[in-house]
């Protein structure tokens, strides 16, 4: 059957050439003429650079020609192919999709040859119609949270292409003298799926596992990403017991024993979280509160330099209740229309951003929030602009969670414009 699909919203932005500059690519050797062009990129920064995603781009070789699996970022996809046309320039007879994000799909167009299958799983088509649905949206967090210079107009600007071939649950393509199987692994979206080379042992995970806590939800903005999903998929990889795994974003992990104790541990950081989020839920708890007494045990920290627990919590508590809190006035208008009446009560704008610059040093999360208040009642109000300043900057040098970092770069290039 075939479904037209179009790379839009992520896969829009991610997937124009202008916001990232693609740097020296780096090929490994996999084995089995299997090879990987690293994929890294990088966003234009405040004091310091965002990572933007780039995928790796996996070539495998076979005796009547070669698989593409994943094709990057379009800033990236033409190094990719160089680099990787040092090993082979045998025809590209597929590429296999791990999901329709567009720093997977934005180097399509590069790769794709005459008679090339592009593979996908059966829900690419209604993943890529809902983010073309709110392409003016993501193309505005995008360039928020990868410091681009995009614009909604240039996300509507949809890199299309229709996949030839899809599948539902699982699949088996033969390619000369290599059999590829495909199964459906939703996590990351829900049309992720993952390539197994059974006699190579080798299992392409694409984003369900990377070298963070998951993004169970992005600050782009996202469709819920369902932590049960992500614990079955990994389960479904475990049991297929590889020796090399290959995550579409850094480096293979190879070899069983490791490979078991990576994934297994992932899997679990995450069913703890979802368990840990539910039983807080079901005890009356408040998803601020589960967001600050939720930890892993340091034998599941897996770190959070992408993804990050509270946001991960939260993604989980109104994905699951939406986003009413049980608060009456939750029901009505927000919170700041009475934040003018709060400022008067202080003294005016000048005084609350006085407070909030006495608190910086000890609490600029809550030092923020003054300036919240401060800036709702005055929007223009110097003073005010100048401390959240100061604190935006001393939160992004502190932070190692390149998302945060994106957002909080986004924050200081606002005010910024205001002060000008």
């Amino acid at each position: 059957m075939r479904l037209a699909a179009a790379l839009v919203a992520a896969g829009t932005v991610l997937a124009s050439s202008a916001p990232a500059r693609a740097q020296g690519v780096r090929v490994l050797d996999l084995g089995h003429g299997m090879y990987e062009a690293i994929g890294v990129a990088v966003g234009t920064g405040g004091d310091r650079t965002v990572a933007v995603p780039a995928s790796n781009t996996f070539l495998v070789t076979t005796s009547a020609g070669n698989v593409v699996i994943d094709t990057s970022l379009a800033a990236a996809a033409s190094a990719h192919r160089q680099a990787l046309a040092a090993k082979s320039t045998a025809p590209i007879k597929a590429i296999v999709l791990t999901h329709a994000h567009g720093d997977h799909t934005g180097g399509v167009r590069i790769w794709r040859e005459a008679g090339t299958e592009i593979i996908a799983q059966r829900n690419h088509a209604s993943f890529a119609r809902y983010q073309r649905t709110l392409a003016g949206f993501f193309g505005r967090r995008n360039a928020a949270q990868f410091g681009f210079g995009a614009t909604p107009a240039a996300a509507a600007a949809a890199v299309a292409f229709e996949p030839t071939r899809t599948f539902e649950d699982r699949d088996t393509l033969t390619i000369g003298d290599v059999e590829f199987d495909l199964i459906h692994t939703p996590g990351e979206t829900p049309d992720h799926l993952t390539v197994w080379i059974p006699q190579y042992k080798a299992a392409f995970i694409g984003d369900n596992y990377y070298e963070s806590f998951p993004n169970l939800y992005t600050l782009r903005g996202t469709m819920p990403r369902w932590a049960l999903d992500y614990v079955d998929s990994l389960n479904t990889v475990l049991a297929l017991e590889p020796d090399l795994v290959l995550p579409s974003h850094g480096q293979p992990i190879r070899g069983r024993d490791e490979v078991k104790r990576r994934l297994t541990q992932y899997r679990d950081a995450i069913q703890y979280v979802h368990d840990a989020t539910v039983k807080g839920m079901n005890d009356g708890k408040d998803v601020f509160t589960l967001m600050r007494e939720i930890r892993l045990p340091p034998a599941l920290d897996v770190g959070e330099s992408y993804g990050k627990l509270t946001w991960s919590i939260r993604g989980i508590y109104e994905g699951y209740a939406g986003w009413f809190d049980g608060n009456p006035s939750t029901m009505f208008d927000e919170a700041t229309g009475a934040y003018k009446e709060v400022v008067a009560l202080a003294g005016g704008p000048a005084a609350v951003a006085a407070r909030a610059r006495a608190v910086s040093a000890d609490d600029p999360v809550r030092a923020l929030h003054l300036t919240d208040i401060a800036l709702a009642a005055e929007p223009a109000n110097r003073a005010a602009l100048e401390v959240r300043l100061q604190i935006l900057q001393a939160l992004d040098r502190a932070s190692g969670n390149s998302n945060e970092r994106g957002w909080l770069q986004a924050g200081i290039r606002d005010v910024q414009s205001k002060l000008k």
